[in-house]
């Protein structure tokens, strides 16, 4: 996870920070998504940037590992590459990438399979109902 953080960082100029990352069941992250975004299900992940400072920064990530057991059988590989994605994905959003618009999405989208590359991963995105 570590390094996968690292690596999206970088891949948005980041270059120093402490970044946290908490894994949590289906109902932690349902209560989180509910109160800081006001969304009122559980999701596969959640970022948090607590301050920015150049290339510098402060954040967390919380990644459902009940929602990446349930999802990765659909993609074809474990819960532990399927967290993996996530916790990339909320890294490359701590990294200043979005993903709300199309464009915005495929560069995302393009980050997180370069990311994950390193790993030997290539995920599937066909088939996905998130932002993911």
């Amino acid at each position: 996870m570590r390094l996968g953080v690292k690596a999206a960082l970088a891949l948005g100029g980041v270059d120093d920070g402490v970044v946290s990352v908490a894994l949590v069941d289906d109902p932690t992250i349902h209560e989180m998504n509910a109160r800081h975004l006001q969304h009122d299900y559980p999701t596969d992940v959640l970022s948090f940037l607590i301050e920015q400072d150049g290339n510098r920064i402060e954040g967390d990530i919380v990644a459902s590992v009940d929602t990446a057991a349930r999802e990765a059988p659909k993609y074809g590989w474990s819960a532990e590459d399927e967290l993996l994605l996530y916790v990339v994905h909320g890294a490359l959003h701590l990294a200043g990438f979005d993903d709300l618009t199309p464009t915005k999405r495929k560069t995302m989208r393009a980050a997180e399979c370069q990311v994950l590359a390193q790993f030997g991963l290539n995920p599937s995105y066909e088939h996905r109902a998130s932002n993911l």
